[in-house]
């Protein structure tokens, strides 16, 4: 008959653990060693804001233009905006009137990128 074989021998699980405690020990502070030298960025100053030079156009009800309170013929946009574009380089803001017509403004829009304006922003009241 043959003999059970009632007991574990730990003796090599022991001795792989250990060979792997040493080996662990011996890597662990050359790990601390690498990585990526990184700099940290120096806070910066808030510039100030820079103040825009935009063309203002008011587009009434009816369908008129007023640059800075001066009614503007739809012939002379093109001209006008040309003028005003060397002063104020930085687009074209208008603002409709609540119940003026969208036509008025796509036409605003469409004469000044004919001209070169190249941001046009709208405001609402």
């Amino acid at each position: 008959m043959r003999e059970s074989f009632n007991e574990i021998n730990i003796t090599p699980l022991t001795d792989i653990f250990l060979v792997l405690l040493i080996i662990m020990m011996v890597i662990a502070p050359m790990m601390d060693q690498q990585g990526l030298n990184l700099t940290v960025p120096q806070a910066v100053k808030e510039q100030s804001q820079k103040e825009f030079k935009t063309i203002n156009f008011y587009v009434s009800a009816d369908g008129r233009y007023f640059l800075d309170d001066n009614e503007v013929a739809l012939e002379d946009l093109s001209t006008v905006i040309s003028d005003k574009l060397k002063t104020c380089p930085d687009g074209l803001s208008i603002v409709p009137e609540p119940n003026s017509e969208h036509r008025s403004v796509v036409k605003l829009i469409d004469v000044a990128r004919s001209v070169g304006v190249s941001s046009v922003s709208i405001q609402g009241n």
